[in-house]
């Protein structure tokens, strides 16, 4: 309105008939141009926070992000790190706007305490078929060892001694994360206190270990899970194999879909989503057409992931992973944008 108010003094003062066309058809474009640009940076002045895990195998996803919302005109704001638990109540409680790793079913529980749908919204499926699971290096496999609950028996457990104290040693989950539950609850219901030892600290300087012991020729049990480069070195079926268990058992009593190529393997098929907060969704539809069409192939992560364990762990390296990715997969990575785009013309 402000516009054509000046425009129609402007028009008044001109007595030439063509300089007055000329001021109209100069403001003309000045106002299109504008709507123009609007609606292709629809998130201009907006700044986004987003939270990540504090693992660096994780990075490469939020960066493909990072990109396809800069283009739309957000700004994003220096990540904060923090464990998963935290990072929903942070989404929850409006400190952090998004996450591009909330695990479903995993974090159901820290999904829920953070205020659930009311104070969340998980958006499409950004990556499926993640798995996680307890192994064994397949000797002990061949030699009998082939479900979690073997290791109920002292002699089965007695293999995967690592510290003298007779119970196996299992290189577990990082306190905080969601498998950690999992893992306490089967230790407790498969009656496997006894025998089994539950190690838990930093993930990679356990796998370290692991990985060492087993380039020794000794046994090693470990849980992991995929997307993440440990199933490179140690690969399922050449090196080691997946454990069964006695039979499916969830904490809380919740039924889950926890079987993969006819063996149960205790832990939920996994698929990665993005979280945000309800309330930014609601005032960003571009972002939230973005969040909602996103996909990542998990090959493509672990792929990432092992460029990391090889040496390539640097904030710029894997960046360059991220724009590799988006170089490789335009037109995909190019809908992504368009779909934000589209979410605001309608």
């Amino acid at each position: 309105m402000l516009q054509i108010m000046r425009w129609s003094e402007e028009m008044m003062k001109l007595s030439s008939t063509g300089k007055a066309l000329s001021l109209a058809c100069s403001l003309f474009l000045s106002v299109a141009t504008q709507t123009v640009m609007a609606d292709d940076q629809p998130g201009k002045g907006v700044t986004i926070r987003p939270a990540e895990g504090t693992q660096i195998e994780e990075k490469f996803q939020h960066k493909i992000l990072y990109k396809a919302l800069e283009e739309l005109g957000y700004k994003i704001a220096d990540p904060s790190e923090t464990e998963y638990q935290t990072i929903h109540l942070a989404l929850g409680q409006g400190d952090a706007d998004f996450t591009a790793v909330s695990w479903k079913p995993l974090h159901d529980a820290f999904y829920k305490e953070a205020g659930g749908d009311e104070k969340l919204v998980r958006l499409g499926t950004y990556v499926s078929g993640s798995l996680q699971g307890y192994l064994v290096d397949k000797a002990s496999y061949d030699a009998g060892v082939k479900n979690f609950g073997d290791l109920k028996d002292p002699a089965m457990a007695k293999r995967f001694d690592a510290d003298g104290d007779g119970k196996a040693d299992l290189a577990g989950c990082i306190p905080g994360w969601g498998c950690e539950r999992n893992i306490e609850h089967h230790l407790t219901e498969y009656k496997l206190r006894d025998t089994v030892t539950h190690n838990q600290g930093a993930y990679a300087v356990m796998m370290a270990d692991t990985i060492s012991r087993y380039k020794a020729g000794k046994p090693i049990l470990y849980f992991t899970w995929t997307p993440y480069w440990v199933s490179g070195v140690l690969v399922p079926g050449k090196d080691v194999e997946w454990l069964a268990v006695p039979y499916s058992s969830s904490p809380g009593g919740v039924k889950e879909q926890t079987t993969y190529e006819g063996k149960d393997l205790g832990f939920a098929v996994n698929t990665i989503h993005i979280a945000a907060n309800k309330a930014f969704i609601d005032k960003n539809p571009a972002a939230k057409a973005v969040f909602e069409v996103a996909k990542l192939d998990i090959n493509d992560i672990s792929a990432e992931n092992g460029l990391i364990k090889d040496g390539q762990d640097k904030e710029a390296d894997i960046q360059r992973h991220a724009d590799d990715w988006i170089k490789k997969h335009k037109d995909t990575f190019d809908s992504w944008v368009k779909a934000g785009r589209d979410a605001v013309k309608k």
